[in-house]
């Protein structure tokens, strides 16, 4: 952990560097665009699925709120009639075969976002081979699919992109990885369909999201509390995700004195990582709760979270999703002639 917080205290507050940062930035980008450029020219090969495809991803390495994002576009495509469906890479899982998740899901197995997501009632698709995960979607009757964390698997053929960017944070330095957090050059954002701002700090062009959670669920039973019942209270706050203090800060607004435990992102958990010694409660993000539960006690909770974003949004992908599936559908049919 001290290398990784040696980088990021270089890529967020300023700090020095090591010197082998900046060759191995340099070979990373060059990789990359020739990757890119095998693509353009056709090298490397698209799949186009005969449905529409959203892609929801992010420039910076950590945490930015994809998967909130990925939900609520999920749940907004559902509230128009269409049938979508997610596919992701199963980070943190085991799962290496395309695999259509059932409605428990092991986070072992598939990793914690796509149980997360599945948990939403959307249908969820994993596997290192996202195009063949995704026909596993459409066999299932989906008409969309939304590839979570997709912006780099070029791979897979799209009709709309979505960078999601920290609005706290957004990009450091500006650097590519190593010496900076970023996985492709700013100028990627150019070509993206829609740029989302997660939190404060939105700029010219980019929609702003809020992640909205005032209620806390019992780990175990069916109890709901508000947040503010926690008020004045000291908690343990538990946080495997890419920014952790982001939870831990909203956990703070709400006047909860937060005692703080930052796990890696996807950790694994097991019972004695939160054995704390003592009665407190004990706050963890729902992402962090499907890893849980299987060994929680009464006094843990997860705080789940919606994402809140303008209804022109909605309608502007709604307009891009019913755009691309006339495209498709016609495209298919003069295959089929």
């Amino acid at each position: 952990m001290a290398l990784v917080d040696t980088l990021e205290q270089g890529w967020y507050r300023g700090g020095p560097l090591p010197w082998w940062t900046r060759p191995l930035a340099a070979l990373y980008g060059a990789l990359g665009a020739l990757r890119r450029g095998l693509y353009r020219i056709g090298l490397l090969r698209r799949v186009r699925l005969p449905v529409p495809v959203i892609v929801i991803g992010n420039l910076s390495v950590g945490g930015t709120g994809k998967t909130p994002l990925a939900i609520a576009v999920a749940e907004a495509l559902r509230g128009h009639g269409l049938r979508p469906g997610v596919v992701s890479r199963g980070y943190g899982g085991s799962q290496r075969e395309p695999l259509l998740l059932d409605e428990t899901p092991e986070p072992a197995q598939v990793g914690d976002e796509p149980c997360l997501i599945r948990a939403s009632g959307v249908a969820v698709a994993v596997g290192r081979d996202r195009p063949a995960a995704a026909r596993l979607l459409l066999e299932a009757g989906c008409d969309v699919v939304i590839a979570d964390d997709g912006l780099q698997h070029y791979r897979l053929d799209r009709d709309v992109e979505i960078c999601v960017i920290d609005g706290l944070r957004r990009f450091g330095n500006g650097r590519l990885l190593p010496a900076g957090p970023l996985r492709e050059p700013l100028a990627r954002l150019q070509r993206v369909s829609f740029r989302v701002c997660n939190g404060q700090g939105a700029q010219p062009g980019e929609i702003e999201m809020r992640l909205s959670g005032d209620r806390a669920h019992a780990l175990r039973g069916e109890e709901v509390q508000p947040l503010q019942a926690f008020g004045g209270r000291r908690v343990h706050a538990v946080a495997a995700i890419g920014h952790p203090e982001r939870f831990f800060d909203s956990l703070r607004a709400r006047g909860i004195e937060v005692i703080p435990h930052a796990f890696p992102d996807h950790h694994a958990f097991v019972a004695g990582d939160l054995s704390f010694g003592d009665d407190l409660p004990v706050l963890m993000t729902e992402k962090d709760a499907v890893k849980c539960r299987a060994f929680a006690s009464p006094h843990w909770w997860r705080v789940p979270v919606r994402a809140e974003l303008p209804e022109s949004f909605f309608e502007q992908l709604l307009d891009r999703v019913e755009t691309a599936a006339t495209k498709t559908s016609k495209a298919v049919a003069a295959a089929s002639r």
